[in-house]
């Protein structure tokens, strides 16, 4: 087949080209350009980032890469769709004192959407897209594509990748599924590229958040559950669900911030044993193994990518979201974040949060 792969400049996108040349493949390589050169705001973001000034340099690896691979190399331009879809969206989210993952929404969005359209639109002619992601790609029983996770938990990114279409999982290769992040390191290191010990990508802008929300501060309270004001902040952008460190707040114990309130412009802040919830409320859910689950279900769930699924219950509503009670109590559900929903190793689904329970 042709295969077009994206690269990243990083160790598991080459090693995946690589892998898929050696199976005989004809391979293109193709790098996406997020960047948006129009907006002098951003100066902080770093290369261990996807959203990054710079992001020439690599571009400029990638490219290097493809040389030593003897395959051909594109930049596509992606910065238009990514600043519309994941930038703005991105702001608005944090704005109205949620947590979003951008990253979640840039694969369906950007890498798996519009930066293959638009390389097929440019005249580049390929049968597959691949990328270097850990995740597995399968056809299951029913005729449906199903999504695996990584062999190895600690590298699985399956969770990154709940919210791709059919027809995206239909014409996507992952061929890292299988190793482990080790491996891949040893099979660069053995072909003697460069980028084999090159560190992973950190996040997707390294920067002062503040920078890309680009809004003045806005005073309000920090206040307990009991509704006193125990300090002030500058905008409820500036803190997490379950953040500790950086508050401002003498007090016995640590404090947590357990709510973000846009309405009144209030960080409500609480003791650890406040911070767990039973619970959450899941919209926008995308199914991927199933067309929809509709009668009240045991999974194993993960409300953040790093953490081991743990056993719940989806229980499916009429207006279309799901109320997901947890096992065990989970600490700092964030509302904005990801619920992705799992059958062992096998991924159903997942939805946004849009409240703890």
């Amino acid at each position: 087949m042709k295969i077009l792969v994206g690269l990243s400049g990083g160790v598991d996108s080459t090693v995946a080209a690589l892998l898929l040349k050696e199976q005989g493949h004809e391979i293109i390589g193709a790098t996406m350009s997020l960047w948006d050169k129009n907006d002098p705001t951003p100066r902080s973001g770093q290369r261990t980032s996807c959203y990054s000034p710079d992001e020439i340099e690599d571009i400029n690896l990638a490219e290097k890469i493809a040389k030593t691979l003897s395959i051909p190399f594109h930049v596509i331009d992606c910065s238009k769709g990514y600043k519309d879809n994941i930038l703005n969206d991105f702001k608005t989210e944090y704005l109205n004192g949620r947590t979003p993952n951008p990253c979640i929404k840039c694969n369906p969005k950007i890498k798996f959407g519009l930066f293959p359209q638009l390389a097929r639109e440019s005249g580049i002619e390929f049968d597959k897209f691949a990328t270097g992601h850990y995740a597995r790609i399968e056809k299951g029983e029913n005729g449906r594509y199903i999504l695996k996770s990584g062999i190895l938990p600690q590298k699985d990114q399956s969770y990154f990748l709940y919210r791709l279409s059919q027809d995206q999982l239909a014409n996507t290769i992952m061929p890292l599924g299988g190793y482990t992040k080790e491996e891949i390191r040893k099979i660069a290191a053995n072909y003697g590229l460069e980028v084999a010990q090159k560190p992973d990508s950190q996040d997707f802008y390294n920067g002062d958040y503040n920078e890309l929300l680009g809004v003045e501060e806005v005073c309000g309270n920090i206040i307990n559950t009991d509704g006193k004001i125990l300090g002030k902040h500058n905008g409820i952008w500036n803190y997490t669900i379950g953040q500790r460190k950086g508050l401002g707040i003498s007090a016995p114990e640590p404090l947590y911030v357990l709510e973000l309130k846009k309405d009144t412009n209030e960080v409500v802040v609480g003791y650890a044993d406040k911070t767990f919830r039973r619970g959450l409320i899941a919209t926008d859910i995308n199914w991927i193994s199933t067309e929809q689950i509709t009668d009240e279900t045991k999974v194993l769930i993960k409300i953040r990518s790093t953490q081991r699924p743990f056993n719940g219950v989806l229980i499916p509503q009429n207006d279309g979201k799901i109320r997901v009670m947890f096992e065990d109590l989970q600490k700092s559900v964030a509302p904005g974040q990801s619920a992705v929903f799992y059958n062992n190793d096998i991924l159903l689904g997942g939805g946004f949060i849009e409240s703890a329970i």
